[in-house]
């Protein structure tokens, strides 16, 4: 495996031109974030594809693995809505797909009809988790949140002081539920509605595969119930009906939950720690408050 030498337009321009894609203009866009370890970013190519790149070896294997993940996900019968791969190579090492026209679930989920939404998120879940077995030696998802250790000690210093008492119970609750793992399935890893394009209500494609593997099919929902997916739980209900109607398999909302809550929690912990603004501006007491509501809207009692 060879990664690229750097970030720059023309290291990705002569590594487009090794797999005959050279000759168009490439606007690189900002690379993830700042630590060199994880040095990887994406590029515009001619306005008609996208490049994903890696220039330290941990991101080039977590793009590598996204290749093998979509090789495998691709073969017939493919699982739906996956992104299309115009080319992908190892040497050097490149994920070439197709632009797809739309915006993400958080641009437009306050217009989206979430039945309709669900209904199709549930479909992308139910294929990806019955395709475990094209990828044996799929390892765990990497995108671990927060425990609920870390949680129980440190959150509670950005919460509320009417509000300790209560994160400190759901956190022990949310250990209680997750402490035996369920059936392992092959998960998205970063379902996020960022990892989401729409277009016209319709989802036409779930990108960046680098964190797939096996976890419990829950984990797949676990930023569903927001933030930044709508104002209430009707997402999460609803994918949650529609997979149980396709598979057969009810998900359990207390194990959505709690993941949710790590996931969640754990976003607005670092984020405050590092004087990061929350995605939605707000302050990490203010998410504890949502979580209260969806725990009540979803019956939950924790």
């Amino acid at each position: 495996m060879r990664w690229l030498a750097d970030g720059s337009a023309g290291a990705v321009v002569e590594a487009l031109r090794e797999v005959g894609l050279g000759d168009l203009p490439v606007v690189v866009r900002e690379s993830v974030g700042g630590d060199p370890t994880w040095w990887s970013a994406s590029a515009v190519v001619g306005g008609r594809y996208v490049v994903k790149f890696a220039w330290s070896e941990p991101a080039a294997l977590r793009l590598a693995h996204e290749i093998d993940v979509l090789d495998a996900l691709g073969r017939e019968p493919a699982v739906s809505y996956l992104p299309e791969v115009v080319a992908s190579s190892t040497d050097p090492l490149l994920l070439v797909t197709a632009l797809a026209p739309g915006e993400s679930l958080f641009e437009i989920v306050d217009s989206v009809d979430r039945d309709e939404a669900g209904r199709q998120l549930a479909q992308f879940m139910a294929e990806l988790h019955e395709a475990g077995e094209r990828l044996p030696e799929a390892p765990d998802a990497s995108l671990q949140p927060a425990t609920t250790a870390v949680l129980r000690e440190q959150f509670p210093k950005w919460a509320r002081a009417d509000q300790c008492a209560e994160v400190i119970r759901w956190c022990d609750w949310a250990a209680d539920v997750l402490r035996s793992p369920g059936p392992q399935v092959l998960v998205h890893g970063d379902l996020h509605g960022g990892n989401q394009l729409w277009d016209g209500g319709k989802l036409r494609a779930v990108v960046d595969f680098e964190t797939a593997g096996l976890a419990d099919a829950e984990y797949d929902l676990r930023t569903f119930p927001g933030p930044g997916m709508g104002p209430g739980v009707e997402l999460l209900t609803a994918t949650m009906r529609h997979y149980a109607q396709i598979t057969g398999r009810e998900l359990s909302v207390e194990r959505v939950m709690a993941w949710h809550l790590r996931t969640a929690l754990g976003d607005a912990l670092w984020r405050s720690e590092a004087g990061v603004p929350l995605p939605d501006h707000r302050t990490a007491a203010e998410w504890v408050d949502d979580l209260a509501d969806r725990f009540t809207a979803l019956g939950i009692s924790c």
